[in-house]
């Protein structure tokens, strides 16, 4: 199969079988924001890192929550590269612990000099509309403008939740770039379950 080709930049472009499509918007602030107050009921959660060296433990998370909304780049990186992105001091990971299990992830990425990006934010289905997230926004924002960066950034696509993008929004960031991503289904080589993001089906 070709590794490029032509996508419309006005009507519809029809991908080879096999392939996932998403478009992305990615999302910046230069500032930390006015800091939003946590929800009520919200005691409950806390973050708790990851140890570097437990591959298991992250990855469980992140199927956990990936399985819903097509995550898989983590899953199809080799064991090694994704050792060196867990083993990097510059990348801050932690699950999101309630009522005694792991329930989110926040990812920090601070690799490029004066900028930090939030790499993965994502909760259970289990405790979406708890207040959880704007919690675990607050979290992430206290921690990135603790750095000594210039820049926050985040991108999500239209595989997330349909209200990401306004939640960013909300949160502080602006809309600054869009883009078409192409990839292999993940769920055609193993990566991910056949039944996962049944909103998104299978071709082959």
């Amino acid at each position: 199969m070709p590794k490029t080709f032509a996508i419309s930049l006005n009507g519809t472009t029809d991908l080879p079988a096999g392939k996932i499509a998403a478009v992305v918007t990615s999302l910046e602030m230069f500032s930390a924001p006015t800091r939003r107050p946590d929800p009520p009921g919200v005691a409950g959660f806390s973050l708790e890192p990851i140890g570097r060296e437990d591959v298991a433990r992250y990855l469980a998370v992140y199927r956990l929550l990936g399985e819903r909304w097509m995550w898989f780049s983590r899953l199809v990186k080799p064991a090694e590269g994704l050792r060196a992105i867990l083993s990097d001091p510059a990348v801050d990971f932690f699950a999101v612990r309630f009522d005694g299990r792991d329930v989110g992830l926040l990812e920090l990425d601070f690799r490029v000099e004066g900028e930090g990006e939030l790499a993965f934010f994502g909760l259970d289905e289990s405790v979406v509309g708890k207040g959880a997230g704007r919690w675990l926004m607050n979290r992430a924002l206290e921690r990135a403008w603790a750095r000594p960066i210039g820049r926050f950034w985040v991108h999500t696509c239209t595989l997330d939740h349909q209200g990401a993008v306004e939640f960013y929004q909300r949160s502080g960031f602006s809309a600054f770039k869009r883009s078409v991503e192409v990839d292999d289904d993940p769920r055609l080589h193993g990566a991910m379950a056949r039944t996962a993001v049944p909103h998104h089906p299978v071709i082959e």
